[in-house]
């Protein structure tokens, strides 16, 4: 296993919540020692054996034909969905969890990564509301002094990296003398260390506001029991939503990065029709649409089919439309058009947001880049060059005009 590996397994080995991988047949691949300690197993106790061992009935009995019928169906009840379920406990007991699957292809196979968050303090918490209501703030104060302790520790772990990646400069001037392929792959290590480094650092400044957003909106949730309440509970479903889309598209972009930087990305070529294409992923954006915002679907391609990678594609017109999306203001129009040129395949994505100002457009492209106007809005600053990596894949180029505060339209071209 490599540095970068190793470094992935201990922060899953130490990560709080449980991580748990099953094979299509609902046998336990891999479990953390988090998610083996929360139902009371040991680790080898649990490899090998249906991940129904650790359900209740009637879903023990009922899990392998929900595997069944969402391999033949694809039609999710958990997976891509996330839900509260119940667990059960190498002692027979059962406890609340939250589960969000999702699926993963993975060296030509299919597998599913679990999440698991023990509810059980959460549910406890909420059966004492009624007598505890007037203890509220001091537990708000509580779980946000929780929140800047991990926070603090991030920012910890974020110091020991920057040292880590001083010490192997300096180790990089003493090996300067060595053969010339020794030193391409120490150049690749150090940058390497770098892209974490600045993940670290972005993760904790990025995640502390939707994380702080959904730990105080969980927690006034528990104020508003009435039936009158319901619109501010329906306002703090609302921001805790969002604040998880915010933290999805984040883990998205590093896990997009990693898979490039890695040279794990294998393109698939297949005929697939582009309109449907686009019409998918315009359906899977109009959650993250804001009020009064609407996508406008234009299709020129006359239902033709084309040579594409479907998986690749999907990623970049998400990415391009979510774009589009977070730098637009509420009732402003966004357009999806697509056409063929000659023998290449465009498609524009046009938006009447922010817009990106003259002087900083040479760097748009450039990783971990975020334009002057655009730095209240969350973002990794990944996205642009994440589309321009998988076009390259696809023999593509990405092309753009914008104007500061009149919008910005980009254009993929892609060789048929």
């Amino acid at each position: 296993m490599d540095e970068a590996g190793k470094r992935l397994q201990a922060i899953i080995d130490t990560v709080i919540d449980g991580i748990i991988t099953i094979d299509i047949n609902g046998v336990i691949e891999s479990i953390n020692p988090a998610g083996a300690v929360l139902f009371g197993y040991d680790i080898k106790d649990l490899i090998g054996h249906k991940i129904n061992k650790l359900m209740p009935q009637p879903y023990r009995s009922q899990h392998d034909q929900y595997l069944t019928n969402y391999l033949t169906t694809r039609e999710p009840k958990i997976i891509g969905i996330g839900r509260e379920v119940e667990g059960m406990r190498k002692d027979g007991s059962t406890f609340p969890l939250r589960l969000a699957v999702s699926e993963v292809q993975l060296d030509n196979r299919t597998i599913f990564t679990g999440i698991i968050h023990d509810l059980s303090a959460m549910k406890a918490a909420e059966r004492s509301l009624k007598e505890l209501n007037d203890k509220l703030e001091t537990l708000v104060d509580e779980r946000t002094r929780e929140l800047e302790g991990v926070i603090n520790k991030l920012l910890k772990v974020n110091e020991q990296l920057e040292y880590e990646i001083s010490e192997r400069k300096q180790m990089q001037e003493i090996l300067q003398q060595r053969e010339e392929q020794l030193q391409i792959s120490l150049a690749k290590e150090m940058e390497l260390g770098e892209l974490k480094s600045r993940f670290v650092s972005m993760a904790s400044h990025e995640f502390r506001t939707p994380l702080s957003t959904i730990l105080s909106s969980a927690a006034l949730l528990q104020r508003y029991t009435l039936e009158e309440h319901q619109d501010r509970r329906d306002k703090h479903i609302s921001r805790i939503k969002s604040s998880v889309a915010n933290l999805t598209g984040i883990l998205n972009d590093f896990l997009s990065l990693s898979k490039l930087e890695e040279g794990k990305i294998e393109v698939n070529y297949q005929r697939i029709t582009l309109s449907e294409l686009c019409g998918e992923v315009v359906d899977e954006v109009q959650g993250l649409l804001k009020e009064g915002q609407h996508i406008y679907h234009e299709d020129r391609t006359s239902g033709k089919e084309v040579e594409l990678d479907r998986r690749i594609m999907k990623n970049i017109l998400f990415n391009l439309l979510s774009n589009a999306i977070k730098y637009s203001g509420e009732d402003k129009p966004i357009h999806c058009i697509a056409e063929f040129e000659e023998s290449n395949l465009c498609v524009t994505i046009r938006d009447q947001g922010i817009g990106i100002p003259l002087a900083e457009q040479k760097h748009l492209f450039s990783r971990f880049f975020r334009a002057t106007n655009s730095l209240n809005i969350q973002g990794t600053g990944l996205g642009l060059d994440i589309v321009n990596r998988y076009l390259k894949l696809l023999n593509g180029t990405i092309t753009f005009e914008s104007e500061e505060g009149a919008g910005s339209s980009f254009t993929i071209t892609i060789p048929q």
